[in-house]
């Protein structure tokens, strides 16, 4: 064998070991428990929970849904659309005072058809749409979650009929329950509705979100009500296309 012959050989031996490295390198990124921990973060917590504390296991999945879902490219809204969707909002925010629970399960619908909306997958396919939510808002999807979970058990307890002792504290705490579930979703309405806002799993990215109203002193609210709003001298907490969770829309002067 010439000397040439030789050479060409382990320039071509040399070449195929580093093609091979660098797609060893690019298949083990997104497995890599520290980027995977960084890109979920309390996602990354939830799947080390369901797989009783396996961090392999869990990163597996991670990694898979990065794997699907990793490259998904979505669609802004058109103004029209955004303007329904808001408005959409705006009205389950208004009708919690007097129907929480179906203030709720509008939530879930309208979070379903957002995502379909802006190109994730198809609210129909629950988990796969979560999945891909979780990829790209890791850090607001839980609210999602929540909501369809309020929902669906708020609507089996429904069916089977509630028991007749301590009917209104249940009550009252079925009430709270799903006002916490819609404040926590409507992170992750505003990160989807909102043109150039986009969570990479960072935290801090996107609109501000306005916090469960505390508890006010005075005369006890109504069933179904929340206690007073955040004062006027503090509008960065506020919605920014809505008002405190519970009250109607006040009256245009």
């Amino acid at each position: 064998m010439s000397t040439g012959v030789i050479i060409v050989l382990i320039v071509i031996v040399a070449a195929v070991l580093v093609v091979a490295a660098v797609l060893a390198l690019r298949a083990r990124g997104p497995q890599h428990g520290g980027s995977l921990k960084r890109r979920f973060g309390p996602e990354y917590d939830r799947a080390v929970v369901r797989h009783d504390g396996d961090t392999k296991a869990a990163e597996r999945e991670l990694s898979e849904r990065v794997r699907r879902h990793g490259s998904l490219h979505t669609r802004p809204l058109e103004p029209a659309e955004r303007e329904r969707f808001e408005a959409r909002w705006t009205a389950a925010q208004e009708r919690f005072v007097d129907s929480p629970r179906e203030a709720v399960g509008e939530a879930d619908r309208l979070l379903a058809e957002l995502a379909g909306a802006r190109g994730y997958p198809d609210g129909a396919q629950y988990e796969e749409q979560l999945a891909a939510l979780s990829v790209h808002h890791a850090h607001h999807v839980d609210g999602y979650r929540r909501v369809h979970r309020v929902t669906h058990a708020q609507a089996q307890t429904h069916t089977a009929g509630a028991g007749s002792g301590g009917a209104e504290t249940a009550a009252a705490s079925d009430t709270e329950e799903l006002r916490e579930a819609l404040v926590a979703a409507r992170a992750l309405f505003e990160q989807l509705v909102r043109p150039g806002r986009h969570d990479d799993g960072r935290p801090g990215t996107g609109a501000r979100v306005a916090p469960a109203p505390a508890a006010a002193s005075g005369p006890a609210s109504a069933p179904g009500s929340t206690p007073a709003s955040t004062p006027a001298s503090e509008p960065a907490a506020r919605a920014p296309h809505g008002w405190s969770l519970g009250k109607r829309r006040p009256k245009e002067s």
